[in-house]
C-alpha cells in the first residue's frame, strides 16, 4: 500500500470486492486477541472511569452518568473546580442529575439543599480530572486498585492543534467486550466494508508480548467516494484496562488518535451488565488548511460523530454477541 504523505487520496486501481478480499480469519488468532485483553485488564487505572465530553459540561446542570452502578454527579464550582460527587441527595435520595447548577452550586430541586462542592450534610466529593477532552471520576470503592492521582490518559495531539468530537453509545455487554472488540483489527475490512478497505495487520503481539511491544499495527485505507481512499497506518494500544487507543502513525492525519473508553454503567431490569463507549476522536494534520478545518468544527463535529455511530452500531452488536456467548459458555474463544 502506497502511504504518500503530498497526496493524500489514492485511487484503487483494482478493487477486490468484499467476497473476494483475503479471509483474514485463521490471522485472527483467538488466543492472540485473548491474551492481549488479558495484558490490557492486568494494568493499573487507578480507579479512574470516563463520565463524558468535557464539552457537555455545562453552566446550568450536572454532567451525569452511572458507573457501576453508583449515581454520579460533576459540575464545575464558582472558582471553576471541577466537582464530582454521589448523584443521590443525601437529604430524601433526590436524584441530583436533574437539579440545576447556580453560579457553581448545585441545589437539589426537592428541598434545596445547596452543595457547593466540598463535604456537606453526609454528601462527600470524589476526585475528578478533566483532561481537556474527557471528564473522569475516581471510584475507589469501585475499581478496588491502588488509587492513582490522575487517570492514565494516552499521548495525544497538542492542545488546540486538533479537532476532536466525542460520540457516547452504550450496549448489553462488558467493558472487556468492547475492549477485545477494538483488540481484534482483522474484522475491520469484512465488518465495515462502508469505511475501511484493503486491511493488513502487519504487526501483532504474541502471547509473550512484553508491554512495549504490545501493539496492533495495520495498514488500511479509508473509503471517501468510490474508489478514493485515505492510506494509513494505524496503531492499537491498551494502556489500561478500560481504554484502546489507536494512533495514526503514517500517512494522512499522522497525530491523529482515536481512544475509546469503556465505561461499566451496571445492569438492566433484566440483570444484564451495561457499558458505555465513550469515543474521543482527535484529528490533527500539519497541512496549511487545517486551521480553517478546525474553526469549521460546530459543523463538522457532528459529522464525525455520526461516523463513529455507524461504526459503533456493528461494534456493539460484536461486543453485545461476545457478552452473551461468554455468559453462556458458548463462545469458541
Amino acid at each position: 500500500m502506497s502511504l504518500r504523505r503530498h497526496i493524500p487520496l489514492s485511487l484503487r486501481r483494482s478493487p477486490v470486492p468484499w467476497d473476494r478480499q483475503r479471509p483474514t480469519w485463521r490471522d485472527a488468532k483467538p488466543a492472540v486477541i485473548a491474551q492481549a485483553l488479558k495484558r490490557a485488564q492486568a494494568r493499573p487505572s487507578g480507579n479512574w472511569y470516563v463520565v463524558g465530553a468535557t464539552r457537555d459540561l455545562r453552566a446550568d446542570r450536572p454532567l451525569a452518568r452511572t458507573v457501576a452502578g453508583q449515581e454520579v454527579v460533576v459540575w464545575r464550582a464558582a472558582d471553576g473546580r471541577l466537582v464530582a460527587g454521589p448523584g443521590i441527595c443525601p437529604h430524601l435520595g433526590a436524584p441530583l442529575r436533574d437539579s440545576p447548577v447556580r453560579c457553581g452550586t448545585l441545589v437539589c430541586h426537592w428541598h434545596g439543599l445547596a452543595l457547593e462542592g466540598g463535604p456537606y450534610a453526609g454528601w462527600r466529593p470524589l476526585p475528578a480530572h478533566d483532561d481537556g477532552v474527557l471528564v473522569w471520576v475516581r471510584l475507589d470503592a469501585v475499581g478496588g486498585e491502588p488509587p492513582l492521582d490522575a487517570p492514565v490518559v494516552p499521548v495525544r495531539p497538542e492542545a488546540g492543534s486538533a479537532l476532536t468530537a466525542v460520540y457516547v453509545g452504550t450496549g448489553t455487554c462488558d467493558p472487556e467486550d468492547v475492549v477485545a472488540n477494538r483488540l481484534d483489527p482483522w474484522h475491520g475490512a469484512w465488518f465495515h466494508p462502508y469505511s475501511f478497505v484493503d486491511l493488513t495487520v502487519v504487526g501483532s503481539p504474541d502471547d509473550g508480548a512484553e508491554d512495549g511491544e504490545d501493539a496492533f499495527t495495520v495498514d488500511v485505507s479509508f473509503k471517501v467516494a468510490g474508489r478514493l481512499v485515505v492510506p494509513v497506518r494505524a496503531v492499537f494500544t491498551a494502556p489500561e484496562p478500560r481504554t484502546v487507543v489507536m494512533h495514526i502513525t503514517r500517512g494522512e492525519g499522522e497525530g491523529s488518535v482515536v481512544e475509546t473508553h469503556a465505561t461499566p454503567l451496571g445492569t438492566d431490569v433484566y440483570g444484564r451488565p451495561r457499558t458505555a463507549v465513550v469515543e474521543a476522536v482527535m484529528a490533527a494534520s500539519d497541512r496549511r488548511g487545517f486551521a480553517a478545518v478546525r474553526r469549521a468544527a460546530p459543523v463538522l463535529r457532528p459529522l464525525m460523530r455520526a461516523a463513529a455511530g455507524r461504526l459503533w452500531r456493528d461494534d456493539l452488536a460484536y461486543a453485545e454477541r461476545r457478552w452473551e456467548l461468554q455468559s453462556t459458555g458458548r463462545h469458541p474463544g
